[in-house]
């Protein structure tokens, strides 16, 4: 983990930023750099911030503070985001960060859907600097940031007809049904998904819980390789965001990794459902390379979706996983 403030120094640059542009595209800087410094890359940080820096926004306006009688009004407001990330600065000020989070997560574990799931990778990517290193105030301030727009964005998905799946992830993965509409913006798609397959049902314990959510997470970064043709960009969730939890869950009590299972299986299988081809196709990488290798040259791409995938990858460090960070590098256009 970084040791020479220069991801402090990112975020606090990136904190005059809101959490999105245009209205509905998410800023991924702050996990991106978060990816960098944590995979040794820290003399790159500011350099490939200043290639994204045309796509940051200012900081939005404030509408009304978010309180303990209103919060819930205010829960999926896109319009609240500054007023929930304000919020959350008080809140992580006055509590140590993994009270505030344990008391919020199972808030919004139901809504995880919104912001095409961004919200929640930035909020495992907060979490494992939080984790891995030291806790200083820029590194407080993103998980405020996160969990904000995380609530602004906390969007649920319920009514979902549960078919038949398979005992394995990537089983499961295989047997969700594509929508038969395959156009129109992420919550427009996510209103098609009305049923998805089971999987991992008979899970009782915490422990199973994140075995198999590891499982799901290495399933998901294996299948892009051979499926991320059908949307090179959108499809990176279906692996990015179940990693996001499982990174997650250290800091998180027990009794709440079951659920947090069955939340991630349900972002996965929907992504999955909207975004993935009809057919795989074979993929054969150019050649072999190491993790620190294929890292390299995703931050040469440095396309930001790339860059999280791989970093996922590497969490897995197989060859499977390592050359679906190379497909994206392939499938995606660079930063830039």
């Amino acid at each position: 983990m970084d040791t020479t403030g220069t991801l402090d120094e990112a975020l606090e640059r990136l904190h005059h930023s809101g959490p999105e542009r245009l209205g509905r595209l998410t800023n991924h800087a702050p996990m991106a750099v978060e990816a960098l410094a944590a995979r040794g890359q820290e003399r790159s940080v500011h350099r490939w911030l200043d290639l994204y820096a045309g796509k940051l926004e200012e900081f939005p306006s404030r509408v009304e503070p978010v309180t303990d009688d209103n919060w819930v009004s205010a829960l999926g407001d896109p319009r609240r985001a500054a007023d929930w990330i304000d919020h959350f600065e008080r809140e992580i000020a006055g509590r140590p960060w993994r009270e505030v989070l344990t008391q919020w997560w199972p808030r919004l574990l139901p809504g995880m859907y919104g912001g095409s799931t961004h919200p929640v990778i930035r909020v495992g990517h907060a979490v494992r600097t939080l984790l891995a290193g030291d806790i200083t105030e820029p590194r407080l301030t993103e998980l405020a940031h996160g969990l904000g727009y995380w609530a602004a964005r906390h969007r649920p998905v319920s009514g979902l007809a549960p078919v038949p799946g398979a005992g394995s992830a990537a089983g499961a993965l295989d047997a969700v049904t594509p929508i038969a509409v395959r156009d129109g913006s992420f919550p427009a798609r996510l209103d098609r998904v009305t049923a998805l397959p089971v999987w991992a049902e008979a899970v009782t314990e915490p422990d199973d819980a994140y075995r198999h959510l590891a499982e799901l997470v290495k399933a998901a970064t294996h299948r892009y390789a051979t499926h991320g043709h059908g949307e090179e960009t959108m499809l990176v969730h279906a692996a990015t965001a179940p990693n996001a939890v499982l990174r997650t869950l250290p800091a998180l009590p027990r009794t709440l990794w079951l659920p947090s299972l069955r939340a991630a299986w349900t972002a996965s299988a929907a992504v999955t459902a909207m975004y993935a081809p009809a057919a795989a196709v074979v993929y054969t990488p150019p050649g072999r390379f190491t993790a620190d290798e294929v890292f390299e040259r995703a931050l040469e791409h440095g396309d930001e979706h790339v860059i999280k995938l791989t970093d996922t990858a590497l969490d897995i460090a197989d060859e499977p996983a390592l050359a679906a960070a190379l497909r994206s590098i392939e499938l995606s256009a660079p930063l830039g």
